[in-house]
């Protein structure tokens, strides 16, 4: 009986050191160079000052910047600053074939153009976009905080301490895949990122 006891004490406490390496939150970039993630076409993605920096590149067209490692249910953290046509966008369970992305972007635009909302690529487009009061979160020229907690079915996102939208969606829950930035096509677009990081959940 006490084996027992002790055995399932022993149990208890393995699953919860389990959880707590599982929930810890981990560096994405780490300041210096791009380890741990691939470059998608010919758009510029570079480390200058401590941040990592994507612009036009020659052809001018869509870009993505990938991690090597999938992930499924995670809370994401990153802080962006928008200079010039700062249209971009974050990828959760995605991945890259060349140029093209399957996958689903939480929108990173500029002002009026719905950061924090969800569009499919290569598919449905626009699967919900934030209320139209709820655009004045975004901090034009300044460093803004988004966060994305992806959990089964579910994406949620966060701008600045604002909830943007709540979005249930089967096909989202049977995705496989990274976490991708994306570089809009056009001219001028350039995007600074600082500090991501995520938990596996």
């Amino acid at each position: 009986m006490k084996l027992t006891k002790k055995f399932g004490a022993i149990l208890l406490l393995v699953v919860s050191m389990s959880g707590c390496v599982k929930s810890q939150e981990t560096s994405l970039f780490n300041g210096k160079d791009l380890t741990g993630w691939t470059i998608y076409g010919t758009e510029l993605w570079y480390v200058e000052d401590g941040l990592l920096i994507c612009e036009s590149g020659p052809d001018k067209e869509y870009g993505y910047f990938g991690t090597n490692k999938h992930y499924k249910n995670f809370e994401l953290n990153l802080e962006f600053k928008q200079e010039s046509d700062g249209n971009s966008g974050v990828f959760i369970r995605s991945t890259v074939d060349g140029t093209k992305i399957s996958g689903w972007q939480v929108e990173v635009a500029p002002l009026g153009k719905h950061t924090g909302g969800i569009y499919e690529s290569y598919g449905r487009g626009w699967l919900i976009k934030p209320e139209a009061e709820k655009e004045k979160h975004l901090k034009v020229g300044e460093w803004n905080h988004m966060k994305i907690v992806v959990n089964g079915n579910n994406v949620t996102s966060w701008l600045n301490g604002n909830e943007m939208v709540n979005f249930d969606d089967e096909k989202i829950g049977a995705g496989e895949g990274g976490i991708v930035l994306q570089i809009h096509s056009g001219e001028n677009v350039k995007v600074k990122w600082r500090n991501l990081t995520v938990k596996e959940l």
